[in-house]
Order: structure tokens, then C-alpha cells, then sequence
């Protein structure tokens, strides 16, 4: 267990970095954006650019990673509607709920956490589930928060909104152009090479310490009183029950024969076992579901994802 953290506490210390500079507005709020830009558009981008230009193209097309993931993203989906729906919830709050139970921080945390643990194999299976999530997992919970609008209008311009703002995100088209730069083994000239290489470096650092600066700014900016009881269990669901349905439903999916090696699966296991992604604070806010508790749920799941993730590795490991 000590190696495992020994590996794990910089990556979380650098979160705290974040969170305490920004709680002490030696970082100051305005400047979060910019940071937030930085790692979208520029450094992540590289960074899923060079791993899938470095992956097996069969690896970033794996379908029983994909087939398993999907799955398990699916059902926790239903399971936290079908939970936390009624008199007190609508739809819109349910959803967003579910997405932040079912989409981990792969990106801004999972990629260059797990790449350290396991080696650079793992960004195939990390790649292909950040589309996912991306794809399916936000496009399915944004369907289902229009749900409480009249009619289908408000489910069709959530829709679009949504699938606007996947075009408009650099990520999906560097994981399609790394994947393409894998099929037809093509390699970037060096000078651009090197720019590319320096951007991607960048990346882990600067996402992290981004995360906890996000998460100590909707903490400052959100003075209402959430009940625990509404943000506290996803976020327990989130970094218990997601990993543990991955693993018995990778393992019933290798009892039946599907090719899912056991290095794939554990990897989809950790990446289950990942706090909340920090980007659907941005989702929740962005179509008027509770972004305070949904902030909460975030914070809470990635303070505690120190130990929990930890846990997993070492049992997995």
C-alpha cells in the first residue's frame, strides 16, 4: 500500500496545491479560465494525441472494453435516476446526478495517474472510455434532464447544445486524430514533434492543480445548504459501486468468453474507481440542474478518492 501512495500523493498533493491557492486567493478566480483553457484546448489535446498516436490502433478500437464500459455506464446511469428521482428531484438534477456518478476525471486526472501506474499500455483503454463518456454517457444524461420540459422541444435544443459543444471540444478530435496517426503510422515532423511533446507534459501538472482549483471555487461561490443525503451517497457510488460493477461485469464478461484481457479490465476498474469528472459542474450549470449540489459531489468524491483509489490499486495491483 505504501508504494501505491507513494506513486498516488503527488498526484492528489497537486490537487490540494490547487485548492489551497485558489481558497487563498493567491490564485485568483479570474485566472481559473485561463487554466481551464490552457489544459483543454492545448495541453490535454497533446497529450491524447500522443498516446493514441503511440497506442495499436486494435487497442483505441478495443469493442469488449468499450462493450463492457458502455454497459456499466448505462446501469449506473439508471440505478442513480431510479434513486434519487421524486417529489424532491426532477429529471434535470436526477441526470445530472447519474452523469456525475458515471464519468470519471479520466482525462484531466485518470490519463497520466494510471499511465504512471501501469505504463503507457493503459492509455488504450483510457482513451476509449473518455469517448465514451463523452459520446454516450453526457449525450444520454443531457436527453434525460430535458425530460421535465413540455413536449420534446427542450430535449432537441439540449440535444443540439450538446452536440455542439462536443464539436467545439479539441479533445474527441485529438483522440480521432492520435487513432488516425496510429492506423496510418504516421509521425509528426520534429520541431512540431517537440512543441506537441513540451504541451503534453504540461498537461498532468497543470490539469491537476486546475482540478483543485475548480473544486475550491464552486465551494466559494456556492452559499446555499445542501442536505448530505444528496450529494454524499453518489459520491460513494461513484468511487465504491461503479469499480465494483465494472469488475463483476468484466469478470462475468471473461466467464462467457468475451476477449477482455485481465489488464484491460483492471484498468477499466481504476478508471471507475476515479472521483467525478470536474467538467459536468460546467454541464450542470449550463442547463439549470443544481450545480451546488452537483459541485459537492465532485469535491467530496475526489477528497476522498486519496484513499479509496489507493485501496483499489493496491487490491488490483
Amino acid at each position: 500500500m505504501l508504494s501505491v501512495l507513494l506513486v498516488t500523493f503527488p498526484f492528489f498533493a497537486l490537487v490540494l496545491c490547487g485548492y489551497l491557492a485558489a481558497r487563498g486567493r493567491l490564485l485568483p478566480q479570474a485566472a481559473i479560465p485561463g487554466l481551464n483553457a490552457f489544459v483543454l484546448y492545448f495541453a490535454l489535446p497533446c497529450l491524447l494525441y500522443r498516446f493514441g498516436a503511440s497506442t495499436p490502433i486494435a487497442q483505441l478500437l478495443d469493442p469488449a472494453v468499450a462493450g463492457v464500459y458502455v454497459l456499466c455506464a448505462l446501469l449506473m446511469v439508471a440505478g442513480t435516476v431510479l434513486a434519487t428521482r421524486g417529489p424532491r428531484m426532477g429529471w434535470n438534477d436526477a441526470a445530472f446526478g447519474a452523469l456525475v456518478a458515471a464519468f470519471p476525471n479520466t482525462g484531466f486526472m485518470g490519463v497520466p495517474l494510471l499511465v504512471a501506474l501501469l505504463g503507457a499500455q493503459v492509455a488504450g483503454p483510457a482513451i476509449l472510455t473518455i469517448a465514451v463518456d463523452m459520446l454516450i454517457t453526457s449525450s444520454l444524461c443531457v436527453a434525460l434532464s430535458r425530460l421535465d420540459a413540455a413536449g420534446t422541444h427542450g430535449m432537441a435544443v439540449a440535444l443540439r447544445h450538446a452536440l455542439r459543444g462536443m464539436a467545439t471540444n479539441p479533445m474527441p478530435w485529438s483522440i480521432a486524430l492520435g487513432a488516425l496517426a496510429s492506423a496510418l503510422r504516421f509521425t509528426l515532423p520534429g520541431p512540431i514533434d517537440k512543441t506537441v511533446a513540451m504541451l503534453a507534459d504540461a498537461a498532468s501538472p497543470v490539469a491537476l492543480f486546475t482540478i483543485g482549483a475548480v473544486l475550491a471555487r464552486s465551494q466559494m461561490n456556492q452559499h446555499e445548504n445542501v442536505p448530505v443525503r444528496d450529494y454524499v451517497p453518489i459520491a460513494l457510488a461513484k468511487l465504491l459501486l461503479h469499480p465494483l460493477l465494472v469488475w463483476l461485469v468484466g469478470q462475468a464478461a471473461i466467464a462467457l468468453g468475451v476477449p477482455l484481457s485481465p489488464f484491460a479490465l483492471t484498468a477499466l476498474v481504476l478508471l471507475a474507481a476515479l472521483p467525478s469528472a470536474s467538467n459536468v459542474s460546467l454541464l450542470a450549470e449550463r442547463f439549470g440542474a443544481h450545480n451546488g449540489r452537483i459541485a459537492r459531489i465532485i469535491l467530496v468524491s475526489t477528497a476522498l478518492a486519496f484513499l479509496s483509489f489507493s485501496g483499489a490499486v493496491a487490491l488490483l495491483t
